[in-house]
């Protein structure tokens, strides 16, 4: 992990962590700049994600007006206001972590693309993809389990896809994708 450019982890992460926070992909001709960060609210303690955002996407401009931002973190407050922060400064910024799919896409004033949570591809049965049971007995005693990924009966898909004009960066359209009962 430490020499692989492929590995990218919260850029809010202390220095030490193996990976970088942030990187670029090139994508049918076009170089496209990939954030991490990871929000305080109800996470491990980490280092301010809207502080540390602002350095790395100067960085990135330098490179390329289109920079997609994944915000893993619990607090819808702390993505949208992220978000917000981030509004015609990067091309889409969406969240992780808490394995449901909300139902706001959206393109901000200043053309950034939105989404507060992408949602979970898994297990549809279980609790957010674990076995119900382990989840239960995790709630009923206060006792931190390892949980199983739940291996029965049907999944669902989660996913966006987002159009971005690739002179501009700016987001042109946001599309949530959901589907479940799959086998």
């Amino acid at each position: 992990m430490e020499s692989s450019d492929r590995v990218i982890r919260p850029a809010n992460y202390p220095p030490t962590v193996p990976g970088k926070g942030y990187g670029t992909i090139n994508l049918d001709g076009a170089t496209v700049g990939v954030v991490n960060v990871m929000g305080r609210t109800f996470m491990p303690t980490v280092d301010d994600p809207f502080r540390c955002i602002d350095p790395i996407v100067e960085d990135l401009r330098l490179l390329t007006n289109i920079i997609i931002v994944d915000v893993h973190a619990e607090a819808t407050s702390e993505k949208v206001a992220l978000g917000r922060f981030l509004d015609g400064r990067v091309s889409f910024v969406y969240g992780t972590h808490t394995h449901v799919q909300t139902a706001d896409e959206q393109i901000f004033p200043g053309g950034t693309g939105y989404l507060t949570d992408v949602g979970m591809t898994g297990p549809t049965n279980g609790v957010i993809g674990m076995e119900t049971e382990g989840v239960l007995a995790r709630f009923a005693t206060g006792l931190s389990e390892r949980l199983s990924v739940e291996k029965h009966g049907t999944k669902q898909f989660c996913a966006v896809v987002v159009s971005i004009d690739v002179d501009t960066g700016r987001a042109i359209e946001v599309k949530r994708i959901f589907q479940r009962g799959i086998p």
